[in-house]
């Protein structure tokens, strides 16, 4: 099987090295000629970790979207959440709407997003699906060089309306994942909505004093942290149930995935399991509040949820508490509106023609 995976950062980096090993045929896209260079240079992409040691050898490494994806069995976007949409918006302009796409992950509402995105162009959209998390724990230390410290032993995944082949090729990709019943679950699901969005808005200020020189999940969750942490989860527990989605809450759902140890006492406390995790033990903090953890897991995770609990008529004052926070922190984030039930292509809808569009593709 070809697999065309787009994004050459730390996912997409231990896609081509786990996806290599199995036996699967890797193209590797990413925007950046000059993110790809060193790694052209060095013939792939040198790994060490949970996989072992080595060097991974794609078929193919290239900034040219095209030649990446022609005759590829199945696309997996490794891409931050951001890049959703443009990667959807530049594949509809090249009329790729046949080949199944998987997002890994789709965070909170990526399959949505995504597939708004060809429906703008007039343009059937693809088999889509989606992952609740990355299926991978992993740092690039350096241009060539991928660090993958963790690999999910347990993720959800959902294909909208019309998405089984992409459902099919995500289980032939990763045989870990489990069928949710539709994206909703999936997209709620998100751990790491819940499981940034405190720390970094609690330590904001060490943040930017220290320049993320601390462990995120160790030094920088103590237990108060964890308790809005927990908070926060019980009100994405309620959106879900809210759609008739009984989730696992996050400590349950994060030993699932592995990144809370399987003999972890919860009596303990959440913050306790989360720092006693081998996975993302060693993983530092945000170096500045430009990272990730402030404008993609506020932006696409919390903004999502709370238009889903909107959607619902579910309250959400911790979500709403935090979102409003990290617009007083941050600012402009440089991403627009971020992840709106406009840009999901919801916006308007009632809670059951949402659920009718996402289990059957209607209204």
């Amino acid at each position: 099987m070809i697999v065309a995976v787009l994004g050459a950062g730390n996912g997409g980096a231990a896609a081509v090295v786990e996806l290599g090993q199995r036996g699967f045929r890797t193209r590797w896209w990413n925007r950046s000629a000059a993110t790809l260079a060193p790694l052209q240079q060095t013939g792939g992409i040198r790994y060490r970790g949970v996989l072992g040691e080595g060097l991974a050898t794609p078929d193919l490494m290239t900034s040219n979207l095209t030649a990446a994806v022609a005759g590829a069995d199945v696309i997996l976007i490794c891409l931050p959440t951001p890049a959703h949409a443009p990667i959807a918006e530049a594949l509809a302009g090249l009329g790729v709407n046949t080949i199944p796409v998987v997002l890994n992950p789709g965070q909170t509402g990526g399959a949505l997003e995504f597939v708004a995105a060809f429906k703008r162009h007039d343009l059937e959209p693809p088999p889509t699906a989606e992952f609740s998390t990355l299926t991978y724990v992993a740092r690039k230390p350096q241009p060539d060089t991928v660090w993958i410290t963790g690999a999910a032993k347990h993720v959800r995944v959902a294909a909208l309306p019309g998405g089984a082949a992409a459902l099919t090729r995500a289980k032939d990709l990763y045989p870990v994942a489990t069928a949710a019943a539709d994206v909703l679950a999936t997209g709620l699901a998100n751990v790491n909505m819940v499981l940034h969005p405190p720390g970094a808005i609690l330590g904001a200020a060490w943040v930017e004093s220290c320049h993320g020189d601390f462990t995120f999940y160790v030094q920088g969750l103590p237990d108060g942290v964890g308790r809005i942490m927990a908070a926060l989860d019980a009100e994405r527990l309620a959106v879900a149930a809210a759609y008739g989605h009984e989730l696992p809450d996050l400590f349950t759902e994060m030993q699932a995935i592995g990144t809370i140890e399987s003999d972890a006492d919860g009596s303990a406390g959440l913050a306790a399991a989360i720092r006693g995790g081998a996975a993302n033990s060693k993983i530092k903090a945000p170096d500045s509040l430009a990272h990730r953890y402030y404008r993609e897991d506020f932006w696409y995770g919390i903004k999502p949820l709370l238009a889903l609990a909107g959607i619902a008529g579910v309250q959400a004052p911790v979500a709403s508490s935090l979102m409003q926070l990290a617009q007083l922190l941050v600012g402009d984030t440089g991403n627009n509106e971020g992840r709106s039930a406009a840009t999901m292509g919801i916006d308007g809808l009632s809670k059951e023609q949402l659920l009718g569009l996402v289990t059957h593709g209607n209204l």
